[in-house]
């Protein structure tokens, strides 16, 4: 158990006001190296963190992009923040964070899996912040309003309340250092931070209760407008399209509508190794099209 001790966390904590803190890990060359590039900013999906990026921000870096992850209050080495933790709740935190970083807009937004609801929402209320979008293996707010995909909603939050259960009794740190512990397949550094994260109670009931709130927060997701056609959207899914035709239609359906458009199936991936050293160049490729889209490449 002791192996999965407190590893020393990588990034800075910034403050958002009232008091708060966030933890935030930019990555690559500074403002001024970077130039005419848009920063990325990661937004992890359910049970995830700035570790989650970790392979993906090594990526970008030697690709010459700047990019920045951050811990949801409550997750990671982020101190807890105000219930209930719904997506407006979560973007609010956000935006607040992009104010105080001093980084400069537009962005490129890239998000995994749940966070392509927070995705959705953050763009609708700060069109003026977005210059791109990728959707990496997402969720999206049409399809969480869909019949179909309620059962998964529903499995999920029972799955994730167990998990944050048994994190909370101390059953997971002995499995930390197994292959449950790094899912993704992480630099160092970031594969601490999530072996740590995967046993550690808090983190777990925190995500447990944002997965909980997710029907909620895809309504709020679909309260605001819809994507602007203009804007470029990547998509980039994991897993085979053969069984899985309708999900992946519903994941690519936000680069169908969009004038510049761009879906790349990782038939090898998983929903989690997507993320890893394997294959986070579809990520990185599909930052780059984003950025040549928006110049009219």
């Amino acid at each position: 158990m002791s192996a999965a001790g407190h590893p020393v966390p990588r990034g800075r904590m910034v403050d958002i006001g009232e008091g708060r803190q966030l933890r935030l890990v930019c990555e690559g060359p500074s403002r001024s190296e970077a130039g005419d590039r848009p920063l990325v900013w990661l937004e992890a999906g359910a049970f995830g963190f700035a570790a989650d990026w970790g392979a993906t921000q090594q990526a970008l870096s030697a690709a010459g992009w700047r990019s920045c992850a951050y811990d949801r209050a409550g997750m990671g080495f982020s101190p807890p923040g105000p219930a209930p933790r719904d997506g407006l709740a979560i973007v609010s935190d956000f935006e607040k964070l992009v104010a105080a970083s001093g980084e400069e807009g537009p962005f490129i937004l890239v998000g995994h899996s749940m966070a392509g609801l927070r995705l959705r929402e953050y763009a609708g209320r700060n069109p003026d912040k977005v210059a791109g979008l990728v959707l990496v293996d997402a969720a999206t707010a049409d399809a969480s309003e869909t019949q179909a995909f309620k059962p998964f909603v529903k499995a999920f939050t029972t799955a994730s309340r167990w998990a944050a259960r048994g994190a909370s009794i101390g059953l997971f740190k002995p499995l930390a250092y197994t292959n449950l512990g790094d899912k993704i397949g992480l630099p160092p550094a970031a594969g601490a931070e999530k072996r740590w994260a995967f046993a550690d109670g808090r983190h777990n009931r925190t995500a447990a209760a944002e997965v909980a709130l997710w029907p909620q927060s895809a309504d709020q997701a679909i309260a605001v407008p819809a994507y602007d056609p203009d804007w470029p959207v990547a998509v980039v899914t994991a897993g085979p399209v053969k069984g899985r035709e309708r999900r992946k239609a519903m994941q690519a359906l936000p680069a169908e509508r969009s004038k510049h458009g761009y879906v790349d199936h990782v038939e090898a991936a998983s929903h989690t190794r997507l993320l890893g050293e394997a294959f986070a160049g579809h990520i990185v490729k599909a930052v780059d099209f984003v950025a040549g889209a928006g110049k009219g490449g």
